[in-house]
């Protein structure tokens, strides 16, 4: 992290901003670029994973609040807010790699990102909640989690043919990308957002619906 003065107007407003960020970051967190520093990278790596940690505690806190304030849903919020927020990291990893040329790793990469999230980020926390209620139940019960939204079922088929959509459209294109094809899939993911919004206000019904006693 670099902590010196920046010498333009922009910069330094920057600077300003993200100093509640960068400056406990740069006291915690060994840098290990220096060469005395190299032998700290796991003091490095733990340290980073904490901080992930918390900061993904303060962003589910902070937009759970502004929902509540503004009577948002949490299912939008988590559908719009969270879901950006998240997506930053991987965002800025697929422009890198694809400035370098390597088209088939910005995509396998925000591909398994999601495919990571779904079969570890939820079913780990899950997991951890049923080991630990498991202490808490009476005796004969079963912890469970229920997950309530309307038209998750609809939501999940509309991720489905969006991927299938995504891989023909790649082949179809003789697995090029440009800036036509980006922008057909930012609008194709404004489509999906409006399509689930209106999916959890009612706006629209989902024909498939997951029974009550599941739940």
């Amino acid at each position: 992290l670099d902590l010196s003065w920046p010498e333009t107007p922009l910069k330094r407003f920057i600077f300003l901003v993200l100093a509640p960020i960068t400056f406990p970051l740069s006291i915690t967190l060994p840098d290990v670029r220096k060469p005395s520093w190299r032998a700290w990278f796991v003091v490095t790596f733990i340290g980073s994973v904490l901080w992930i940690a918390l900061f993904s505690y303060l962003m589910v806190w902070w937009a759970n609040t502004i929902g509540e304030t503004f009577g948002i849903p949490t299912e939008i919020m988590g559908l719009t807010i969270l879901a950006a927020g998240t997506s930053i990291p991987d965002l800025i990893t697929s422009v890198i790699v694809a400035r370098k040329g390597l088209g088939d790793m910005a995509v396998s990469s925000s591909i398994g990102s999601n495919l990571f999230d779904i079969c570890v980020g939820l079913p780990i926390p899950w997991m951890l909640y049923f080991i630990a209620a498991l202490f808490r139940v009476s005796k004969g019960a079963f912890p469970t989690v229920a997950v309530i939204s309307n038209g998750l079922i609809c939501s999940v088929g509309m991720l489905f043919v969006m991927l299938i959509f995504l891989v023909v459209a790649i082949a179809l294109s003789k697995w090029r990308m440009d800036k036509i094809f980006g922008l057909v899939m930012v609008v194709s993911y404004l489509g999906f957002c409006v399509f689930s919004v209106f999916l959890e206000t009612g706006q629209i019904v989902c024909p498939l619906r997951i029974s009550s006693e599941l739940c």
